[in-house]
This record gives structure tokens, sequence and C-alpha cells, in this order.
């Protein structure tokens, strides 16, 4: 188990004009706020009302910027959880003070954004920087409104609303709320995709203390599962990071609150009030119950209050003397959560079934050893240990130098030895068949001849004739080299292409996945050309790249052991006495070898990691080109699809020039979005923003995603009512 630490609280600011200077003060060390109030004169002159208050905190956030605030918050917490620990990050305070602000940030601008997105980059980061670990990321994103839980995830298409109402089930492994979907996301842009759709589904409302507050309490999730690729398989370890937004507490004289967010408001200050109950529970060593069960929010949170998890308090308060009051609560609830301790540990797991495959495995190989040593009655030592990774590469190298032709024969130990043998010859042959093809790849089209629909795209740019023949290889000025076929040579007139006509339209519209393959066959079969050919020049180039950082691995700790010998050397000459010729220190030639070598492995290093940084730069250049390829296909079928089986045949006739309908009568996104002017737009934003962070491409294109979606949904419930009617 961990050891048990303090939860960790600070306390932020919102900006302000009128900050009461003489009521609200902070200590030099910036870890403590001191509040001051008048006495009120109303009271008489015997009068024991307390006017100051201290509070010793983390750290107190006034005029920070939001990088400021998440390296101070949340940035050694999500580290953490990489390391396997589960971390918890909540904003909690007045309604208005700047929680949702805290945590979201403002999404249309890039460095306005919040602990939320910054915590999804810096996880992606990081996981780029560890290519010893297999690790996959999901997210969640939960809502409690009005002691209901709604899943924002659930509007996606393949999630759907659920039947049954979710609940929060415990069992050994923690808490958990059944019905909540949980989705995979493999890359930062889909993450970004994930926190838009769910913003775009929060509850909001306004009053006069906020134009939009948050009328419901949401809890994002991360979760993270990794593997070791050195290490054991069995073994992994796995954590989850909470991100918690409340909803802010309010004084309903203040708000003005009326209807449906009266009732909404007293549903936050009830589960803000059992909340603040449970906190002082857990800060009290002798309470043996704690009243987790009170209100959806602190049994969804028992993990995370008192849990096995670094947690860590932002509380957001007013600056104005108006809402002094409210900042004193808001304090001392900050104060009571810095008395509760958390015990923080590793989360490691093992995969039983994995487990149980290997000792199979490793029971059947042992059988089959010792049939092989009873047989081979004159051999004096069989080990039935299993080789470890020096052992493995060794044999690797031998296999090596066996097909160079430098070894004659490689030495017969044991089965185990045998069977690795074999597996390391699959293994060389397997890499010399790839940087065959790699090889080909960089210098030609490759295509199946079995894909009758990539040589009926080829047909169709001139690159092969009728008969099948390859006529050139197109080159990056748009011309190929070869015999070009007639129809294509100046001076002689190609041949009528044969009008096909539009197929009648179903009665029924076939599914999207049917309509999606027919459609990459026919119309969308150059862009699904290009695309595929993007994704294997960037499956490519992510190869070269991790070969790349093994190689600087593998110097790296060539590096440090030469290190060692030299120190070693150095404190060896030191013991034994130093000698110079004429100023100049004499040491021997052991020591000289290794300070040229070391010169050289740092040589080697640097232009390794010079080779890493170019590899890196061409990646994400071309998993920009796969993205707007996929982006582009995907638009194109929804046009197709649109215009053969979703907008009316009447309405399609009236759309076409000398309809009906003359330009300007109906806005063009309530007819169809064909989505360039969001991609022009998209194209025009990055050009801008990319030179201040080109970490930025995945947030904003998350967000033209995010917006086209919905945009189009919008001009498709539009179409479909104007259908009716």
């Amino acid at each position: 188990m961990g050891t048990r630490k303090k939860v960790h609280a600070f306390v932020r600011v919102k900006p302000t004009d009128d900050f009461a200077h003489e009521m609200i003060r902070y200590g030099d060390d910036k870890r403590s706020i001191d509040i001051h109030l008048k006495k009120d004169i109303r009271r008489g002159v015997v009068n024991n009302q307390q006017t100051d208050w201290s509070f010793k905190l983390d750290g107190v956030l006034h005029d920070a910027s939001q990088d400021l605030v998440y390296e101070t918050v949340a940035k050694d917490v999500v580290s953490q959880a990489l390391n396997g620990y589960n971390g918890t990050i909540m904003c909690y305070g007045q309604t208005g003070a700047g929680k949702t602000y805290t945590m979201t940030g403002a999404t249309e601008n890039y460095k306005h954004r919040g602990i939320l997105p910054r915590a999804l980059q810096q996880v992606f980061r990081m996981i780029e920087e560890r290519p010893t670990h297999a690790i996959t990321v999901r997210v969640s994103y939960l809502e409690i409104y009005n002691e209901s839980l709604f899943d924002l995830l659930s509007t996606l298409p393949y999630v759907g609303p659920s039947i049954t109402p979710m609940t929060i089930v415990e069992n050994p492994q923690g808490v958990f709320i059944k019905g909540l979907s949980v989705h995979l996301t493999s890359q930062e842009e889909d993450a970004f995709s994930l926190l838009f759709e769910g913003e775009t589904n929060r509850i909001i409302a306004s009053h006069t203390m906020s134009k939009n507050s948050s009328r419901s309490h949401c809890i994002f999730t991360i979760y993270l599962e990794a593997h070791s690729r050195t290490l054991s398989e069995e073994k992994y370890i796995t954590s989850k990071i909470n991100l918690v937004d409340l909803a802010g507490s309010e004084r309903l004289g203040k708000s003005g609150s009326e209807g449906r967010v009266l009732k909404e408001a007293t549903y936050i200050n009830k589960s803000l009030s059992f909340l603040e109950q449970a906190i002082i529970a857990l800060g009290d060593q002798k309470r043996d119950h704690i009243p987790f069960r009170q209100c959806k929010l602190t049994h969804a949170l028992k993990d995370s209050l008192g849990g096995n998890c670094n947690m860590v308090l932002v509380t957001n308060i007013y600056g104005e003397a108006a809402q002094l009051e409210e900042t004193l609560s808001s304090l001392r609830f900050a104060s009571r959560m810095k008395l509760v301790t958390t015990e923080p540990a590793i989360n490691e797991k093992y995969d039983a079934e994995r487990m149980v495959k290997n000792l199979e495995k490793e029971l059947a190989l042992l059988k089959q050893e010792l049939a092989i040593h009873d047989s081979l009655t004159n051999r004096t030592f069989v080990t039935y240990e299993p080789m470890d990774e020096i052992q493995i590469a060794e044999i690797n190298s031998q296999v090596r130098r066996y097909l160079e032709g430098t070894l004659d024969e490689i030495d017969i130990i044991n089965l185990r030895q045998i069977k690795e043998v074999f597996n390391q010859f699959r293994v060389v042959l397997s890499q010399q068949e790839q940087e065959v093809e790699s090889t080909l790849r960089r210098k030609y089209t490759l295509i199946d001849r079995n894909d009758f629909a990539a040589i009926s795209a080829i047909q169709k740019a001139g690159l092969v004739d009728v008969d099948g023949h390859l006529v050139g290889e197109p080159e990056r000025q748009n011309f190929g080299l070869g015999v070009a076929p007639l129809s294509t040579k100046p001076g002689k007139k190609a041949k009528s292409k044969k009008t096909f006509k539009e197929p009648l339209r179903p009665d029924t519209p076939p599914s999207k996945p049917v309509a999606f393959e027919e459609f990459k066959n026919e119309r969308g079969s150059e862009i699904n050309r290009i695309f595929k050919e993007n994704k294997s020049i960037l499956n490519e180039r992510r190869k070269r790249a991790s070969e790349t950082t093994q190689r600087i691995n593998a110097i790296k700790r060539e590096i440090d052991v030469t290190k060692e010998a030299l120190d070693f050397q150095k404190s060896l000459r030191e013991k034994q006495g130093e000698y110079e010729n004429k100023g100049l220190m004499i040491i021997d030639e052991e020591e000289f070898l290794l300070i040229l070598k070391l010169k050289d492995l740092k040589k080697q290093y640097r232009s390794e990691y010079q080779d890493l940084r170019d590899l890196r730069a061409e990646i994400q250049y071309c998993q920009h080109l796969v993205d707007q390829c996929r982006h582009r296909l995907l638009m194109e079928f929804d046009i197709w699809y649109n215009e053969s089986f979703v907008i009316p045949e009447d309405m399609q006739m009236a759309l076409k020039p000398g309809g009906t309908i003359r330009p300007g009568m109906v806005p063009v996104n309530r007819i169809v979005s064909l989505g360039e002017d969001d991609q022009d737009k998209f194209s025009q934003l990055q050009q801008r923003v990319l030179p201040e962070g080109p970490d930025s491409i995945s947030f904003y294109n998350a967000k033209v995603k995010t917006e086209q979606k919905h945009n189009y949904l919008k001009t498709m419930m539009g179409l479909q009512q104007a259908h009716r009617k």
C-alpha cells in the first residue's frame, strides 16, 4: 500500500476591477489568505462578532494564466497517472466564480483552454515518449442533474440513449456507473471530439450571477491501461483521472432564480451540503461511518474522496466585497478538505487468461525439454530457464551472421534455443520483407492485381492501357513516365465515354455501411486510393520512428555503460597516482579508447536524435494529410448519400439551375452542408494559429468537426420537417 498524504487545496481568485484590498490579503509565500470584516455597529457596544480569518492552503492563484494554473495544479497528478496512480482534480466554488473556465476553459480559443483539454494533451504526449509500453486510453463523461445520472456522450450515433436508467454500483474493485458509455480513443483529436460532444450536451441556464451557469455536476474520466512491451506480459497497470466540475453554490436571494432554475439550485445546494458533510466526516479520525450514499455526487466520488488517489481541490472565489460571505464559506470548505488524507497506490493487475496460457506453454516446453534430456544422456548440461532479452538478442545476432555468411554454424544447446533460432529466422525474414516493401513503396505505387476498383481508377487516370500494361508511374509534378495511351496523345480525339444513367432511387435507403462500400468503389474511389496511399506512408514513417527510438535507447544505454567504465578508470588512476609530462595528464590506453568511444557514441546519439525529430515532423504532416483525406471522404460520402437517398427528388429538381427556388430564397445551410466553407475556414484558422502553437491542430480540428456535425444534424432535421410539410 502507498503512504498517506494530505489533499492539496488551491484557491483561484476571479479577476475583478473592484477587488476588496482592505478585506482580502495574501501571505508573502502565496500559500495563505487572510479575510477581515468590519464590525457591525448595529449590534451594540458589546459585540463578540468574529472579524478576522486566516486560511493556510497549498497555493493562492491570483491573476494567474491558464498555463500557470495547470502547471501548479494538475501536471503532477496527470504525470503520476501514467505510472499507475489514480488522480482526481475538483473545482468547487460559488456560482459564476470561474469553475468551468478553470476546468474546461474557453473552447473557442486554444490559449484559454482549461485543465481538462490540457490533461488530454499531456496524456498523449507522455504516451509518445513511452515506446516501451502499449497504453490504451478510454474516456467517459457523466452528468448529475437533479439527482439523476446522464451520459453526455449518449448522443453519438453508435451509442444511443440507454433504455434502463444508469445506476451506481460498488464491487471489490471500486465504484463504477452501470450504463455509462466508455469510449476508446487512440489519438488526441478523437479525445477532443468526445470532449466537445459532451460540452454541447451540458445543461446551462442564466441568472443574475452568471449568464452561462452550469446546472449540473460533471465528471470527465480518463481511463489508462498500460502493458509493458519488455516485462512480463501478464502484469499491467491501470489508473483513472477524474476531472470534476461541480455546479456552483448560490444564494437564491442574490441569484434571483425562479421556476426550473430555482428547482435546479435547490438540488445543487443540497448535494453540495452532503459533499461537505462527507468531507467533515473524512477529516475526523474518530468517525467510523462516512455518509457517501446521501446523494449521487458523493456516492460516485467515493473512490476519489479519501481513496487511493492523488486528489487536488481548486476553490474558485470572488475578490469583491459584495461576495465576501460566500467567499468565506468556500475557503472553509477548502480548509476542511486539507484535513482529508488519501493513500495513493499503484494499481497493478494480472491478466489471468494470458497467465494461464503462458503457463500451459511453459509446461509443454518443459516436458519436451525433459524428454530430449532423457534421450541425450551423453550431454552434461541442459538449462531449463527461459531465455532473457540478452540471450534472445545474441541468437538474433547469430542468425544474421549465419545468413550473411560470416558464421558457419549455430551451436545447438537445447530445445528452447532451437525454437528461438527458428523464431529469429522468422523475425529477420519479416524485417527484410518489410524493408523491401518499404523501398518499393518509396519508389513505386504498388497495386493489387485483384483490386479491380484501383485498376479501374488508374485506367481512368491513363496510367495503364486497356490490356492492364503499366504506362508509367505518376510523379509529384502530375506527369507520368512511359508510353501514353493513344486516347491521351495530342491530336487524337478521345473516344466519347458512355453516359451512365442515374440508377433509380430505392424505396428504402440502404444502410450507411453498405452504401459506404459502394461509394468507395465508385464515386469515391480516387479519394479512397489517395487516403490508402497516405496512410501507408504514415505507417512507414511511424515504423521508422519506432526503430530510430529503439536505436537511440540502445545508444543511450551504451553511453551509460561507457561512462561508468570511464569513471572507474579515472578513480583507479587517482588511487594509483597521476603522472604528468610537461603539464599534461598521462592516461593509459584503455581510458583513452573509452574517451574516444564515448565521443563517437554521443555523435551517433545526436545524429539519431536529429533523424527522430525530422521523422516526427514528417509523421505530424502525414497524419494531417490522412485526417484531411478521411474527412474529405466522409464529407463526400454524406453529400452523395443525401443526394442519392435522403433529399426529396422534387427538392433536388427545384435546386437545379432554372428550378423554382431562386438563389437567396432558402439559406444554403438549410438545404445541404457541403463542408467546403468549414474546410476553408479551418485552413485559414490553422495558418493563423500554427506559428503560435503547432500543438493546437488537434484541438481546432476536433472543434471544427464537432461544429460541422451539429450543423449537419440541424440541416437534416430542417429537411425532414420541410419534407413532411
